[in-house]
């Protein structure tokens, strides 16, 4: 019994670890959870959800029903992203406002310390591994090089935000936090309605994200068991791509108008896109960040060791 309360904590802070990562934009759950070593499990068990549990469920048959979609091993996970996503909505904001140059910095050394340790569970490296790795990192990038929209609080569109965001965070790789930029809904959707548990936005997001989960698990599964090699070739390239997106020195620009005036939205200036540079002077900040870096790759070590051990 305390070892099946040990596991369950386990798996509940390794939750917790993916809720984080995915209010992060640039950062993957998905890339967390197959570095955890639950990728594949907590996948199987969303895509569980089908006839067969809706007949358990009508038959009275709970106790089966519970086994057949790992309803325990869904719970923990689950408490821990959603209590992660509340707790540090207001926490991140923070510091994005305040030390964004730091933050950035750490979640480069994770997504750095990531590529390696998911592209080395790759058992053969073959033309199609090659190409799909490639594929997947030039995607991240014409990602990561995309406009993004203007913020639509319409309830089909949020559906399809949820839709969309949620697919990505279960993608290794892909951030449903950046994708909810691209689609102009992240500060409504991860940073307004979270911190104000504001329904109106939050519900038709939730019914978008739980369509998704499902259909979406589904696919995935399939492709998993059937190209496990290229599937995780192609994440890998995923996180590497992403890495342009996390890069911590850059440069805002703004949308103008005609005169060359900055564009404002409630009182905020619209960000068009950024610009990367290498810092020329060490700095105190240009230290701390590359110590920040450092300690983001040893962490994604960590977790990767404490993983391996468990299994």
């Amino acid at each position: 019994m305390k070892n099946q309360i040990q596991q369950y904590i386990n798996l509940f802070l390794k939750g917790f670890a993916m809720g984080a990562a995915n209010v992060i934009p640039g950062v993957s759950g998905g890339t967390i959870a197959l570095i955890t070593g639950v990728f594949e499990r907590l996948i199987n068990a969303i895509k569980s959800f089908d006839i067969k549990a809706i007949k358990l469920l009508f038959k009275g048959k709970i106790k089966e029903l519970i086994e057949y979609v790992d309803l325990y091993f869904l719970i923990a996970v689950f408490s821990g992203m959603i209590i992660s996503v509340v707790s540090l909505a207001k926490l991140l904001e923070f510091l994005f406002t305040n030390y964004p140059v730091l933050v950035w910095a750490f979640f480069f050394g994770l997504i750095l310390a990531s590529v390696y340790f998911v592209g080395k569970t790759i058992k053969k490296w073959s033309i199609s591994v090659i190409l799909t790795f490639i594929f997947g990192t030039s995607i991240a990038v014409v990602i990561s090089m995309l406009n993004p929209a203007t913020q639509n609080d319409s309830f089909f569109y949020l559906i399809i935000c949820g839709i969309v965001a949620i697919c990505s965070m279960i993608l290794p790789g892909l951030s449903g936090s950046f994708i909810l930029i691209l689609l102009g809904n992240y500060e409504l959707v991860m940073i307004q309605s979270v911190s104000t548990f504001d329904l109106a936005i939050l519900f038709p997001v939730i019914i978008g994200v739980i369509v998704g989960l499902i259909a979406f698990s589904h696919i995935l599964s399939w492709i998993y068991k059937k190209y496990k090699d290229q599937t995780i070739s192609i994440l890998t390239g995923f996180i590497l791509g992403s890495l342009s997106i996390l890069w911590p020195w850059k440069n805002e620009i703004y949308l103008l108008d005609s005169v060359g005036d900055f564009i404002l939205k409630e009182g905020e200036k619209i960000p068009l896109m950024s610009t990367k540079y290498i810092p020329d002077t060490l700095s105190t900040e240009v230290i701390l960040a590359i110590s920040l870096m450092i300690i983001g790759f040893i962490t994604i070590y960590l977790i990767e060791k404490l993983a391996s051990t468990q299994e």
